[in-house]
């Protein structure tokens, strides 16, 4: 059984081909609009035969509009035209996931941050076993997470957190670990977990979870309006 795994919901392009006991191949960039000029290209690195797929999993957010429309709609074609399973998982979820696979001593809190402009963050708390608060947009502030931080050491993962750290870190147990990079390895463990349980998406009608509306920006082009 092989996996073709999509990350595109940050400014990091990552694609990889899994089995049930790992990583087989990853190709990852993170060079400025690397999902459109480099996504397809990937898969093509990785994959030789598509019909060898059993199913494909993509990041199905919040973080990058554009991102995630261009992740989800390459799932989507492959899904269709194989005729094989949709799977998604939460990218917080996945980042939390691939940052205690990657720290398997580690039995503290995770808290993924995706830059949302501004001081907001899409933010939510792990623990190794399972999620204790569910996605949001907060607006980070000082104290804003004492209740998680009081009881448990707390790392703070993602470009949210290198931009935000400055008001959590007067809080003795708020770590950051700035080595982290979101990976589409982190997809693996819970694709494989809602493959085995038979929870895959609607690949007519599934859509990215964008958590805020799109706001669109004028255009600076000349002649554009």
């Amino acid at each position: 059984m092989k996996l073709l795994l999509i990350e595109t919901a940050t400014s990091v392009c990552s694609v990889a081909i899994a089995k049930e006991d790992g990583i087989l191949a990853e190709r990852r960039s993170t060079a400025p609009n690397a999902h459109s000029s480099q996504l397809a290209p990937f898969i093509g690195e990785l994959l030789d035969n598509p019909s060898d797929l059993s199913a494909v999993c993509v990041s199905a957010g919040p973080g990058s509009y554009t991102g995630l429309r261009i992740g989800v709609s390459t799932a989507k074609g492959f899904c269709y035209a194989l005729g094989i399973p949709l799977l998604s998982v939460p990218t917080l979820e996945s980042m939390a996931a691939q940052y205690y696979a990657e720290h398997p001593d580690y039995q503290g809190l995770v808290c993924p941050m995706i830059d949302a402009r501004r001081m907001e963050c899409y933010t939510a708390f792990f623990c190794p076993d399972n999620e204790l608060r569910p996605t949001q947009a907060d607006i980070i502030e000082p104290g804003i997470y004492d209740e998680y931080l009081d009881k448990n050491t707390v790392t703070f993962i993602g470009d949210g957190a290198s931009k935000c750290f400055p008001l959590l870190s007067n809080h003795p147990n708020a770590r950051l670990d700035e080595t982290f990079t979101i990976s589409a390895r982190g997809l693996l463990p819970v694709a494989l977990r809602k493959l085995a349980a038979g929870e895959t998406e609607d690949v007519a009608y599934f859509e990215p979870f964008y958590l805020k509306d799109f706001v669109a920006k004028k255009s600076v082009v000349r002649g554009l309006r």
